[in-house]
C-alpha cells in the first residue's frame, strides 16, 4: 500500500523551520522566498514529507542538510519551491523586437538563443515560431534554441511538447495551422507542436546559480524573464554578470515586465520596453 495514504498530516511548519526553508532554498537556488509564503511552503512541502513517509519538517530538511546537493531530494526540494507561470507570446511586445533582430542577423547564421525559464515550454516554442515566421516566403537561416530550467519536472513536460486546446484558444488560427498538430481520438482537446519546430529547442537542466554553467556558447539573445524577481539584487547582479559574458556584443536580453537592471548600468543598457543590450566595454 503506498505509504502516502498512511501516513497522517505533516505537523505544523514552524517558523524555525520555515526560515531554514527560505535559507535553503536561496543558498542553493538564489530564490529569495518571502516572509509571507508560510502557507504556501507548508502546502508544497507536506506533499514531499507525505511522499516520503515522514511527519516533521525539521527530521525532513535535517535529512536534506545532511545529504550532498546532488542527491535526488534536493531536486524533488527546488521542483516543489519553485513557481512557474508561463503561456504562449506572454508580454507579446517582445516578439516583433525579436523577429526584427533575427531578420537583421541572417547573414550571421547560424543563429542561437537562449531561454533562462523554460518552464513547461511555451517560451523556447513562441521563440521558435518567431524564428520561422521571422523568414516568411524566404530562405529561413538555422536558428537553435537552448531552453533550460532549474525545475526537472516541467522540463518533462516542455520536452513531449503537448498542450491542452485551451493552452492555445488565443492564438491566431493561422499560426495554430503553422505550428501544432490537433490531437484525436484519445488524444482529442490536445495539441502537439509540429516536429520541425521542436527540432530547434533543446532542453536541459540548468541552476543559474551553479559554479559552472555547462556551454561556452554566446548567444544572438537570451530571454530571461520574470527570473530575476525571485532573487536579490545581489543574486541578481551575479547572474547578469554572468550572461552578459554569453551574450554577443550586439545581441539582445529581454528580461520580465516588472524587472528593472538600473542596478547594473555597467553591464546592460535599456534599448526598449524590457529589452537591453550590453552596456559599452561590458561583455
Amino acid at each position: 500500500m503506498n505509504a502516502s495514504v498512511l501516513q497522517p498530516a505533516a505537523a505544523e511548519l514552524s517558523q524555525a523551520d520555515f526560515e531554514r526553508v527560505r535559507s535553503m532554498i536561496h543558498r542553493h537556488a538564489g530564490i529569495a522566498l518571502n516572509p509571507s509564503k508560510k502557507t504556501m511552503v507548508y502546502s508544497r512541502l507536506s506533499r514531499r514529507l507525505r511522499v516520503l513517509g515522514k511527519a516533521d519538517f525539521a527530521d525532513y530538511l535535517d535529512e536534506l542538510e545532511r545529504s550532498s546537493s546532488d542527491q535526488p531530494e534536493w531536486q524533488e526540494f527546488v521542483n516543489a519551491l519553485t513557481t512557474n507561470l508561463t503561456s504562449f507570446f506572454r508580454e507579446a511586445h517582445h516578439f516583433p523586437v525579436l523577429a526584427e533582430h533575427l531578420r537583421q542577423r541572417a547573414a550571421m547564421a547560424p543563429l542561437s538563443l537562449w531561454c533562462c525559464a523554460a518552464s513547461t515550454g511555451e517560451e523556447p516554442y513562441t521563440l521558435a515560431m518567431t524564428a520561422r515566421d521571422a523568414f516568411e516566403g524566404r530562405s529561413a537561416p538555422a536558428v537553435s534554441i537552448l531552453a533550460t530550467d532549474i525545475d526537472t519536472a516541467v522540463l518533462e513536460r516542455a520536452r513531449q511538447g503537448v498542450y491542452p486546446i485551451d493552452a492555445v484558444a488565443k492564438l491566431d488560427p493561422a499560426l495554430l495551422r503553422r505550428h501544432f498538430l490537433r490531437g484525436s481520438g484519445g488524444s482529442a482537446g490536445l495539441v502537439r507542436v509540429r516536429p520541425e519546430l521542436a527540432a530547434m529547442v533543446s532542453f536541459r537542466t540548468l541552476n543559474l546559480l551553479a559554479p559552472r554553467w555547462p556551454m561556452e556558447a554566446r548567444f544572438d539573445a537570451i530571454f530571461c524573464r520574470n527570473v530575476m524577481i525571485y532573487f536579490d539584487k545581489a543574486t541578481q547582479l551575479q547572474v547578469l554578470q554572468r550572461l552578459a559574458r554569453h551574450l554577443k556584443p550586439d545581441g539582445l536580453l529581454f528580461a520580465g515586465h516588472s524587472e528593472n537592471f538600473s542596478h547594473a548600468r555597467e553591464l546592460f543598457e535599456l534599448q526598449g520596453k524590457t529589452v537591453y543590450r550590453l552596456a559599452r566595454g561590458a561583455g
